[in-house]
């Protein structure tokens, strides 16, 4: 399906992580693959949407914080992302259409930082206001086979944050919650129930400023 918006005709594709973000970024009816939070999962889908005659890629979903300055549900559009050590930039007009920049740079990571100290670490060397484990991958593809590239991501856990143990076992390669992985996690340490409420409350801010984004955007777009 190719979208007009009002930056341009593009045929765009969406990379999400989560099932649940895709169910928010298909309300836009552009091209969306879901990576299910792998560096392999997020290339294959990037990939697919070319082949499907994307001309722009664009991550899309939650975020680790870095900068401690940032809330949960922050919007997150980055002028570039650091992956693999090298900085791929942004489609400026493609980032202005979606609501940036607001920030200077994302980590295109390749693993969770699970706890507030490694964030802290990532934070100081990297200059990076957040990370997810899409945004490499899709700008690294976008990057190779020379189409535009943007991403629009929310804070989820903030920098100062650690992640339960529960919340690390709980995705599939399809991008779901295995609901049966979590509570064997919680049966095992009980203890984890506090820090995984709190993690819902701001995924669920996360996923808010998303919806609110997709919302400003979809009058710009006609399917």
């Amino acid at each position: 399906m190719t979208a007009s918006c009002r930056s341009g005709s593009e045929r765009i594709g969406i990379v999400t992580g989560l099932a649940a973000e895709a169910r928010i970024a298909r309300r836009l009816g552009w091209l969306v693959a879901v990576g299910g939070g792998t560096a392999a999962g997020a290339y294959a889908a990037a990939r697919g949407l070319a082949g499907q005659g994307a001309t722009a890629l664009v991550s899309f979903g939650l975020a680790g914080g870095l900068d401690p300055a940032l809330n949960a549900g922050a919007l997150l559009v980055p002028e570039a992302i650091l992956a693999n050590g090298a900085i791929v930039p942004a489609d400026p007009l493609i980032a202005a259409w979606l609501g940036g920049p607001t920030v200077r740079r994302l980590l295109g990571a390749e693993s969770v930082a699970a706890r507030a100290s490694e964030k802290h670490r990532l934070w100081t060397q990297t200059d990076c206001a957040a990370l997810d484990l899409e945004s490499g991958p899709v700008a690294r593809t976008a990057s190779a086979l020379g189409l535009r590239f943007a991403a629009l991501r929310a804070v989820c856990d903030t920098a100062g944050v650690d992640l339960p143990q529960a919340a690390l076992a709980a995705l599939s390669a399809r991008g779901r919650i295995r609901t049966g992985r979590v509570l064997a996690s919680l049966a095992h340490r009980p203890g984890q129930i506090p820090a995984l409420l709190h993690l819902a409350r701001a995924a669920a801010q996360a996923r808010r400023t998303l919806s609110d984004r997709v919302d400003a955007i979809r009058p710009a777009c006609r399917a």
